[in-house]
């Protein structure tokens, strides 16, 4: 999870979720309390999972580690592949944007001819 929360894709999403999240709590406190609430209960049942799996985890960190050096290793050769995994999202918004409005005009061009 943190070798992929470490993609500029992954983490810019992330930021601009937090971000509107934030912003849509501020303009509205009946939706800040119900996300307060519903975050201190996520947060309270995560807190109670991860106490219990604690021991399960300890027994199985060995392979755990060996999954996640191959997952890092995977998520690797997806980033030599696939080069948008690390780009922001508003660098793939804003060339997007461009392609379509460059084929759009390409589209109107062909048509009035």
């Amino acid at each position: 999870v943190k070798e992929v929360a470490k993609l500029s894709l992954v983490s810019s999403a992330c930021d601009m979720a937090s971000a509107d999240s934030a912003s849509s709590k501020e303009s509205h406190p009946c939706l800040r309390s119900v996300c307060d609430a519903a975050e201190k209960g996520v947060q309270s049942v995560t807190e109670a999972v991860a106490s219990c799996v604690q021991p399960v985890l300890a027994t199985l960190e060995p392979h755990v580690a060996a999954a996640s050096e191959c997952v890092s290793k995977g998520l690797d050769k997806l980033g030599e592949k696939l080069p948008l995994f690390q780009k922001p999202v508003e660098q793939i918004a804003s060339g997007t944007e461009e392609l379509v409005s460059s084929r759009g005009a390409e589209v109107r061009e062909a048509v009035s001819s």
